[in-house]
């Protein structure tokens, strides 16, 4: 299996529009952040995690010509933006794209490009076929998939995925017991830290760091980070020796 972190940053990413601060001016490539989003390639399957306005750029730079399903995790546009640029593996490879999602993201997915639904659609709209998922494994070409439920904002419950080994969860604020038990074992963990400061609805760094020295996989990633975290090389060297802050482009191999 390997893992290629496309995007590592928030909504905003970094740089954040019209900031000065000294992370959105880094010259440290790793400063630079799309919005979070993943490729696993395993057992000669390719799927992507999320599909952000960054979509269009992640698949050029990674030069990905073919995808066989994409994963959502909720709806925010950070998260599901990108959507209408399937449409070039659509011509490509000459047959649908396969989104899978829960009900809730479905029906925001129809909602925001409602154009791709219709029955009299515009030739050269994107071609999506939603698959339906709860909160129990399912398989995509016999490739089990098994979501995590963590909880995003007050009762706004998202999932993470855990495929084999790896287990990934971006937007998270708590994770419950019973779901953190689905984690347990796996090799590789992939965790939201926003900013050192507390937040409402995102694990800020003392947080996820607590969560994977709980876990204790061989090695543990932080993504969906903003520009308040401060900039990469400072804060990795307050992380234990197990834990990486990830960056665009970075490929783990398991």
């Amino acid at each position: 299996m390997v893992l290629t972190f496309l995007g590592t940053g928030t909504s905003q990413g970094i740089p954040v529009v019209a900031c000065d601060c000294n992370v959105c001016r880094s010259a440290d490539a790793r400063d630079k952040r799309l919005r979070s989003a993943v490729m696993v390639e395993t057992e000669g399957k390719r799927i992507i995690i999320d599909c952000g306005p960054d979509f269009r750029q992640q698949m050029l730079r990674e030069d990905i010509c073919s995808i066989d399903a994409l994963l959502i995790t909720h709806a925010h546009k950070d998260h599901i933006g990108g959507l209408d640029d399937v449409r070039a593996f659509n011509y490509i490879l000459q047959r649908p794209a396969e989104v899978y999602a829960s009900r809730e993201v479905q029906g925001a997915i129809k909602k925001e490009f409602s154009y791709a639904f219709g029955e009299d659609k515009y030739p050269g709209v994107p071609e999506i076929n939603l698959h339906l998922i709860g909160n129990r494994q399912f398989e995509i070409s016999g490739l089990p998939i098994l979501p995590i439920k963590v909880l995003h904002f007050n009762d706004h419950y998202i999932f993470g995925y855990r495929i084999g080994d790896l287990t990934y969860i971006t937007d998270a604020i708590d994770i419950p017991e019973k779901e953190m038990k689905k984690i347990e074992g796996s090799r590789v963990i992939v965790i939201n830290a926003l900013r050192k400061k507390k937040h409402y609805s995102h694990l800020n760094l003392s947080e996820a760091v607590a969560i994977l020295e709980k876990l204790k996989p061989e090695q543990g990633y932080l993504t969906h980070i903003s520009h308040q975290m401060g900039c990469y090389e400072d804060v990795q060297k307050e992380l234990p020796s197990f834990i990486k802050q990830a960056y665009d482009g970075l490929k783990v191999e398991l």
